[in-house]
């Protein structure tokens, strides 16, 4: 066989191989990487809250050991989308282009935990919370373009062949999560004096995206791609978060629709309440998840 044919089979070997869809997960490796990379944008979100938490003095004990804890899962978790991790049976994500867009997530990661190290570290002062509340921004948008990405591939022909009304429900569903924790951080910024006025119109857009959201989960909703749901145990754990919304959502509406200090004792409701808001809603994510076989 002479070395012009044998280079020639391997360089059309090498072709066919590039053009193989980058995607030879299942459906159920697809809907737990859609899974856990959304939950990254809620635990940017989480993380700022808690330092905020920690810097209007509630539970601070308690606040900084949470927020140790969720670093590290953001850690964790981002590292495991890249590299495929067994503990949190995440797949190695094969995908170049969102491999790359991973890579800028890690690099802004590598800057805003600086920041919650300060925090850990005590200090809580006007400068670091500042960079918390311009960081996070960053952070959040360039997960959730992951997460995106993710959905598109799980939607290819080709790719995972993941139900698309069922992606972008995973996706939604999931961002609800990172709205939970980002409405109690734009109410906390509010609090500790950090653009009050707009992060008091930033509290009423996250709510009512988060409300809209919750009822197309249920009943569909054309514009946001949701397709609605009719599983009855599904139906009836978004009814508890439903339940869970009508106590928080009056607080939030409170601290947009107000002007001035906020007081305490809402301060405390709201970090109370956001908290069974996420559990539930990320019950019901796991419940979206697992429904995929």
């Amino acid at each position: 066989m002479n070395r012009f044919f044998i280079s020639f089979v391997l360089s059309f070997s090498a072709i066919l191989f590039l053009a193989v869809p980058s995607y030879a997960l299942s459906e159920s490796e697809m809907s737990r990487i859609l899974n856990l990379s959304g939950k990254q944008r809620m635990l940017s979100q989480k993380m700022s809250k808690e330092a905020l938490l920690i810097a209007k003095g509630i539970d601070v004990t308690g606040n900084k050991a949470n927020l140790k804890k969720t670093a590290a899962l953001f850690d964790k978790t981002l590292k495991g989308l890249i590299n495929g991790d067994a503990g949190l049976k995440l797949a190695k994500t094969p995908n170049a282009k969102i491999i790359k867009q991973l890579g800028k997530v890690t690099a802004l990661w590598a800057e805003f935990k600086k920041n919650i190290d300060a925090v850990v570290g005590g200090d809580t002062s006007k400068a670091v919370l500042e960079k918390i509340a311009k960081e996070n921004l960053p952070l959040l948008k360039n997960m959730n373009r992951a997460v995106g990405m993710y959905e598109k591939d799980a939607k290819a022909s080709g790719g995972s062949k993941l139900d698309p009304g069922m992606a972008v429900t995973i996706n939604l569903a999931g961002k609800q999560r990172m709205l939970t924790q980002k409405m109690t951080k734009e109410l906390l910024l509010v609090a500790n004096g950090i653009d009050a006025d707009k992060n008091r119109r930033n509290v009423k857009k996250t709510a009512s995206l988060f409300g809209r959201t919750l009822k197309g989960l249920v009943d569909g909703d054309k514009d946001l791609e949701l397709p609605g749901t009719t599983d009855a145990k599904i139906v009836a754990q978004v009814e508890k978060v439903k339940g869970l919304w009508a106590g928080y959502e009056p607080v939030l509406k409170k601290v947009a629709s107000g002007s001035g200090e906020i007081p305490k004792a809402d301060i405390e409701k709201a970090a109370q309440l956001n908290l069974p808001l996420l559990k539930e809603m990320n019950a019901a994510v796991g419940m979206y998840a697992s429904s995929v076989k």
